[in-house]
C-alpha cells in the first residue's frame, strides 16, 4: 500500500498544483520548504518547469508582489481564444519598440495580453515570412499561450496547439499596401535600432 503524500497548502497555493510564473510560464509546485538564510527562516514555494529543465524557489511572502497565480479559469481560456479571431492590430512605430512591448505582454504572465501578441505576429502560409526577432517572439507568445491551455484543458500540448490554430485559422485575412508596407518595415526589424538611437 502506497502512502499518498497530503497536500500543503500556503496562500491557496498547494503542492502538486500547476501554477504561471509571469516571465517563465506554467510550472508545478513541487514542495513548499523552508530554508535558513542569513539566519532567518525562509518559506519558499518550490516551482518546476518541466519542459525547460528549471526549478524555481520563491518566498511565499513574494508570491503575490512577483505575479505568481493559479492557471486562468476557463472563461479566461475562453477570452483569449477569443482575441485570436480578432484583427491583428499592429502599431506603426519602430520594431524595436514593438518587440518591447511583445516581450512585456508576454511575460505580464496574463494569458489574454499574450494571446494578442500570438495574434499581432501570427503569419499565415499565403502571407510573408516574419523576420528572425518577430519569429523568435511569436514561437514565445505560443508556447507560453499552449502550455497553458494544455494544463487548464488537461490535454497535450499538442492538443492545445491545435486548438489556438484553429482560432487563429478564423481570423480576417491580412492583407493589403497597408500590411505590405508593416512587412517592409518588419522585414527591416533588426536595423531600427540604429535608426532610432539616431533618431
Amino acid at each position: 500500500m502506497t502512502t499518498a503524500k497530503k497536500a500543503v497548502v500556503r496562500l491557496g497555493f498547494k503542492t502538486g498544483e500547476f501554477v504561471v510564473y509571469p516571465s517563465h510560464g506554467v510550472g508545478q509546485i513541487t514542495a513548499i520548504e523552508e530554508q535558513e538564510v542569513a539566519g532567518f527562516k525562509l518559506e519558499l514555494f518550490v516551482v518546476s518547469f518541466a519542459k525547460d529543465k528549471m526549478t524555481l524557489r520563491v518566498p511565499t511572502a513574494k508570491a503575490a508582489s512577483v505575479g505568481l497565480r493559479k492557471l486562468a479559469d476557463g472563461e479566461i481560456v475562453g477570452k483569449a481564444l477569443t482575441t485570436l479571431t480578432g484583427r491583428a492590430r499592429v502599431k506603426r512605430t519602430m520594431w524595436s519598440r514593438r518587440a518591447q512591448e511583445y516581450e512585456a505582454k508576454i511575460n505580464s504572465g496574463d494569458l489574454v495580453a499574450i494571446a494578442e501578441v500570438v495574434r499581432d505576429l501570427y503569419r499565415s502560409e499565403a502571407q510573408p515570412e516574419q523576420s528572425y526577432s518577430e519569429r523568435q517572439l511569436y514561437e514565445a507568445a505560443i508556447d507560453r499561450m499552449t502550455r497553458e491551455i494544455a494544463a487548464v484543458d488537461e490535454i497535450t500540448e499538442t492538443e492545445a496547439l491545435k486548438k489556438i490554430e484553429t482560432q487563429l485559422a478564423k481570423s480576417p485575412r491580412r492583407t493589403g499596401k497597408a500590411d505590405a508596407v508593416e512587412g517592409d518595415a518588419d522585414s527591416e526589424g533588426d536595423n531600427d535600432d540604429l535608426q532610432e538611437e539616431a533618431a
